[in-house]
């Protein structure tokens, strides 16, 4: 039996909480709520609003399946591996991540164009890190043509599932 008392426990749990990105990932699942219940849906899909080139290729990528998980490898090695990060299932078994741990900016910019699509209503927050397109987010990324975010596309990594 544990011999914890109450205020070791409440740091215990929120030293967890830390190793597992929940401060950014409650306040990204705050804002994709807040912003997608009072974001005007009448605007046109097509209707790109001013995104950040991370963005609109983070909503590219996900237009066709809508999946997006925000994670961290908190056993990696180098600190710039841990970072929280942008993941776009591409179908059931392929995924990609918008992460560089050679260059931590890369990972860092696509984890602000995320926070851009949760800040125009794109994105639901569902459990956890799990988020997904909204319908807008959806039909927008549909309307965003791929040779316009290829460079950015090409900074992800790519991995199946038997990888």
């Amino acid at each position: 039996m544990s011999d914890l008392n109450p205020v070791d426990n409440y740091l215990h749990g929120s030293w967890e909480a830390l190793g597992n990105g929940a401060p950014a990932l409650v306040a990204l699942a705050q804002l994709c709520s807040d912003r997608w219940v009072r974001s005007p849906q009448a605007a046109s899909a097509s209707e790109v609003p001013e995104l950040s080139p991370e963005a609109q290729a983070i909503l590219f990528a996900a237009s066709q399946r809508g999946i997006i998980e925000i994670r961290a490898v908190n056993s990696a090695f180098d600190a710039a591996a841990r970072l929280l990060a942008v993941y776009v299932e591409l179908t059931d078994e392929r995924t990609i991540a918008f992460r560089d741990p050679a260059n931590p900016e890369v990972t860092v910019r696509f984890l602000a164009g995320f926070r851009d699509l949760c800040e125009h209503g794109l994105v639901i927050h569902h459990i956890y890190c799990d988020f997904s397109l909204a319908p807008r987010g959806l039909e927008m990324g549909r309307h965003i043509q791929q040779a316009d975010v290829q460079p950015l596309l090409d900074k992800a990594t790519e991995f199946g599932l038997h990888d």
